[in-house]
């Protein structure tokens, strides 16, 4: 329903604390866009500053055509919805959703109608007159997103909504947060969380901060397959990149490194005749790794394996290397915990980062 630009959006607190600058992103129409970054990077900080709950020190935020550096957050044509519920607890869910719109001087038929859209988006009408203790954690903030779809908003905001959710119902309600989405598809949604998997299944597009700043903008996939640097080649994806130092020694359409244990490696990625020699990192995703007969790379005996069912993470530490190496492996193998294996990855599945900037 509204468009967001960010145009060079720093935030400086009193004492000359920069905790964001430079902030450049258009969020277009209807899209779902998810920070991520680790905890102090600022994602938090930007999502206040985007609501008005945070003043903006450089730069202009406009939404829907509008410069609203200056604006309050009521005259924003935002809601947020936030990690805790702070659903009033001696008011009903049907009360509690209709709050904002009381205090707003709304009629009562308005307010019946708001209510029950919102209720029948979030499959909420068998619970209104229930107050907040009786219902489940995921239901309460089900509840939490009903108050803000009432108010109608151009922008929903959603600050780590899940995280106080256990396991279970985080799944639950990630999905109603998609189904949300799928409902409203011309709302404008920020979401900000510390959770990968939230961020790649609900987001159209990622923002990765680090640094103060924008680490890479992208799809999920395009985070995934095609990261920009290596602190977002490590940051998504779970276990992490493994990345290994070594030098450029065949260049082409094909090139080859030889990693400072000796062995080399062969990339997809291009380079030029004047990259031979550059020191190098490959990057090498734990699921792209798999055990062979011949080649691949002598990474020592396996110093621990996880089991978690599909899935075996088998780790070595492989001299030279203190950050070790992580493979994943399909199945349990639970056994091969202290022998000697090779792995290897394929050409296509090989990143090349020189000076931490992925060559691509």
């Amino acid at each position: 329903m509204a468009d967001l630009t960010l145009t060079n959006i720093g935030k400086t607190y009193k004492g000359g604390v920069n905790v964001l600058k430079g902030i450049n992103l258009q969020v277009k129409r209807g899209e779902l866009i998810v920070f991520v970054g680790p905890s102090g990077c600022g994602k938090s900080t930007l999502l206040r500053m985007i609501a008005g709950l945070e003043t903006i020190t450089d730069g202009d935020m406009i939404i829907d055509g509008m410069l609203v550096n200056d604006v309050p957050p009521a005259m924003r044509g935002i809601a947020m919805v936030f990690q805790s519920y702070a659903l009033y607890p001696h008011m009903t869910v049907r009360e509690n959703m209709a709050f904002s719109l009381k205090i707003a001087k709304r009629t009562a038929k308005e307010i019946e109608a708001a209510v029950n859209h919102a209720s029948h988006i979030l499959k909420l009408n068998d619970y209104l007159d229930r107050l907040p203790k009786a219902l489940s954690g995921g239901q309460r903030q089900r509840v939490a997103i009903g108050r803000a779809i009432v108010r109608d908003p151009k922008i929903f905001l959603f600050d780590e909504p899940l995280s106080n959710l256990d396991a279970a119902l985080r799944v639950a309600t990630r999905i109603e947060i998609a189904k949300l989405k799928e409902a409203m598809p011309d709302r404008t949604m920020v979401y900000v969380t510390h959770d990968q998997v939230e961020a790649m299944t609900l987001a159209d597009r990622i923002v990765v901060l680090a640094d103060r700043g924008i680490a890479q903008v992208g799809t999920p996939m395009e985070l995934y397959k095609t990261p920009d640097n290596e602190f977002v080649a490590q940051f998504i994806g779970s276990p992490a990149m493994n990345l290994l130092p070594g030098v450029i020694v065949e260049t082409g359409s094909r090139t080859i490194v030889q990693l400072d244990s000796g062995e080399k490696v062969a990339s997809s990625i291009a380079t030029a005749v004047d990259d031979a020699g550059k020191k190098v990192n490959i990057g090498v995703r734990p699921e792209d790794l798999s055990m062979c007969e011949d080649g691949g790379l002598h990474c020592g005996s396996i110093d621990y394996t996880e089991a978690l069912g599909d899935v075996t993470l088998l780790y070595f530490h492989p001299e030279g290397n203190h950050d070790g190496i992580t493979a994943k492996i399909a199945g349990i193998h639970l056994a091969l915990r202290g022998q000697v294996v090779k792995i290897s990855a394929h050409a296509d599945k090989v990143h090349l980062f020189h000076n931490g900037q992925s060559m691509r």
